[in-house]
């Protein structure tokens, strides 16, 4: 079993959540609720994992969590 770090990213509206996998880029879904977010996200972890094979190319593992960081413009 992979494990992947998703990122919630919340609607300004505040009504959902988009999530993304920092470590399979273009991996992207979205959701009205934190657990309907999670659920999708590997859903469609595993459909973006699955393409990845059916193209040949390599499934990345995610060797370091990413940091994310607040900065000031």
């Amino acid at each position: 079993m992979r494990h992947y770090t998703v990122v919630l990213d919340p609607w300004p509206e505040g009504d959902g959540f988009t999530i993304t996998v920092p470590a399979l880029p273009g991996c992207v879904t979205q959701g009205r609720t934190r657990e309907e977010a999670l659920r999708r996200s590997q859903e469609a972890i595993r459909c973006h994992i699955e393409g990845l094979g059916a193209d040949g190319l390599p499934i990345p593992d995610e060797t370091r969590p990413p940091t994310i960081e607040v900065v000031a413009v």
